[in-house]
């Protein structure tokens, strides 16, 4: 996702479903936020839960569509957010303004807002459980430029409280296939009806 907004500027809308593969869960969702604030994000699922929901409006999501909802509703709620409003089911708006937001979060999702593209790229690979050397395989760079990256990463996510797993494979490049990676909980990144820098425009991915 994170590639298909760089190659095309264009859009300022994405309907995203945060168990579709390569999403990252609400971890994309805060990246695709923090590093295109102009492009709103709609959280399409068929989780109905309101804790799931207020979560991912904390991360920034600028609705919620259930995937039950018909072409009314879904053109309803396009309209809403390319208005810059926030959109959910009149159903699950009270539920959801009653789920209170997770504490302990919010420093961990600032932290994730700023890692750069790159950096996100590298960490999305460390959790799919590759080695340094087939992360550089996979992004056309040299091992060393990995290391680097995963030196930042550790240094912007646990700078305040270490990981030794993780300072450790960022050093000496020594991680393990499968080797675990802490588990990224991001929380309220920023409102998710902030003023964007663009609105209106017709982009959808």
């Amino acid at each position: 996702m994170i590639r298909l907004l760089e190659a095309q500027p264009e859009i300022d809308l994405v309907l995203l479903d945060l168990h579709m593969p390569g999403n990252h869960g609400l971890a994309g969702l805060a990246a695709i936020r923090a590093q295109f604030p102009a492009v709103a994000v709609v959280l399409v699922s068929a989780n109905e839960d309101p804790q799931v929901i207020r979560r991912a409006l904390d991360h920034g999501a600028a609705g919620y569509i259930p995937k039950s909802a018909g072409l009314d509703e879904m053109r309803e709620a396009i309209h809403a957010v390319l208005a810059c409003e926030q959109w959910l089911p009149p159903a699950l708006r009270g539920p959801v303004e009653r789920a209170g937001s997770l504490p302990g979060d919010a420093d961990l999702a600032a932290r994730l807002a700023s890692l750069t593209p790159q950096q996100f790229r590298v960490l999305s690979l460390v959790a799919e459980g590759l080695l340094n050397k087939q992360i550089a395989d996979r992004l056309d760079v040299q091992e060393r430029t990995v290391k680097a990256h995963l030196s930042a990463i550790f240094e912007k996510l646990w700078r305040a409280q270490p990981h030794p797993c993780g300072r450790g494979a960022a050093r000496t490049g020594d991680r393990r296939p499968g080797s675990p990676v802490p588990r990224l909980r991001p929380g309220r990144l920023r409102p998710a009806n902030n003023p964007r820098t663009a609105c209106g425009r017709s982009g959808t991915a």
